[in-house]
């Protein structure tokens, strides 16, 4: 059995790392471009009730260039544990969620979904793998089972457990290659693993040529962050003066960003295929400095909303390029539960604001299982049922 790392910040101290987030348990499967248009300046008297109107989402639909699809709209789907459930002899990525075991693309299809987010790939570009499994061993045995599901994917590197590096762009080619299909739509750096600054500032070198060869890409950059905040009880834009929410990880991702991308701070000048993914979950003891707090506890929903003002009104990035990533149910901060209602706030923020992106920690979890410590495999909440996250999302308009 592998063991959670719970490595988290101090109640009202910025986040150092979310170690039990996206830890890879192998062991628990048996077996510079056009710039952003969004003038969002952060100044405004936003409030975050979640109560505001606006057409539904919805995700790529492969027209893509470059032997790849291209994202429309708000994208909305899953992150998927490769490890969990993994059919070894045959690397097919599976599931249990529905009960028994089935092949992840048949699965989501048969719930309703389109689109997934595959994680982890860590190593070196070129030379990467999937909890163990060889990159392009990975993508022979489950390209052909996605697209011929229809299923959207997006390939996720990093993650706590693992680093991704990639020091050439030759290298990054051969990872994203291995892939390449009409139903690839994005690649996503998630940066929380300890990495250097040096390797951070490598990994943004990379879009500029990446773009250039798959210009329908959409790439994000999945960062850690906090949501503090006024002391109110609804998330609330609070100007270009807000505190920082970043870690000294997300920090210096925007550094990367600034310097080798041109953004200057002015959201119209925030690359067009770039997005910034809010891991939004994991805060640490309830206080204004980590989390909007309602009843004593960290409101999940308005939390979530909190951490997308925020990043806009400090840094410049347009909510437009801004997605967000919850941990369905129970969270490892055990007073931390992301609920239905919590889903219905953020999902009607998400549409109303035109967010780029939804997704959710994760589509293994999606099942019930009581209260109790945060499990890999269901979402220590209960009350949901099998796919009753994804199906509440999608009845909130997602697609």
């Amino acid at each position: 059995m592998a063991t959670l790392s719970l490595s988290r910040s101090p109640g009202g101290a910025r986040p150092t790392s979310r170690g039990a987030l996206w830890v890879t348990l192998a062991a628990l499967s048996a077996g510079a471009g056009c710039a952003a248009s969004d003038t969002g300046g952060g100044t405004g008297s936003d409030t975050g009730d979640g109560s505001g109107s606006g057409g539904s989402g919805s995700g790529g639909t492969g027209s893509g260039s470059g032997g790849t699809g291209s994202p429309s709209g708000l994208v909305f789907g899953a992150y998927k544990d490769t490890s969990i459930q993994l059919d070894w002899n045959t690397d097919v990525i599976s599931t249990l969620v529905s009960g028994t075991r089935t092949d992840l693309a048949s699965d989501l299809a048969a719930s309703g979904g389109h689109t997934i987010t595959l994680a982890f790939a860590t190593g070196e570009c070129g030379s990467e793998s999937w909890g163990g499994v060889p990159g392009a061993a990975m993508a022979a045995a489950n390209v052909s089972r996605l697209t011929g599901a229809g299923v959207q994917y997006i390939l996720s590197t990093g993650g706590a457990a693992g680093s991704f590096t990639c020091s050439s762009d030759a290298g990054f080619m051969t990872f994203v290659d291995r892939w390449a299909s009409p139903n690839l739509i994005g690649i996503d750096f998630d940066i929380e693993a300890g990495q250097s600054q040096a390797v951070i500032a490598d990994l943004i070198r990379r879009l500029q040529a990446a773009h250039a060869a798959y210009p329908g890409l959409r790439f994000s950059l999945t960062l850690a962050t906090l949501a503090n905040n006024n002391g109110a009880s609804t998330a609330q834009s609070l100007g270009a003066s807000v505190a920082d929410s970043f870690n000294v990880y997300g920090d210096w991702t925007i550094a990367a960003v600034r310097s080798t991308l041109g953004f200057t701070g002015a959201p119209a000048s925030w690359p067009s295929y770039l997005t910034i993914n809010l891991m939004t979950m994991d805060y640490g003891a309830p206080g204004p400095g980590v989390c909007v707090v309602n009843g004593g506890i960290c409101d999940m929903g308005q939390s979530a909303i909190q951490a997308a003002y925020n990043l806009r009104d400090k840094f410049g990035v347009p909510l437009s390029h801004v997605e967000l990533t919850p941990m369905i149910g129970g969270n490892d901060v055990a007073s931390e539960h992301f609920t239905l209602a919590d889903t219905d706030a953020m999902t009607r923020f998400a549409i109303a604001s035109g967010l780029a992106g939804v997704h959710y920690w994760s589509y293994d979890r999606d099942v019930d299982c009581p209260v109790g410590s945060a499990s890999p495999i269901c979402n220590s909440l209960g009350g949901v049922g099998a796919h009753g996250f994804l199906r509440r999302f999608l009845a909130d308009g997602l697609r």
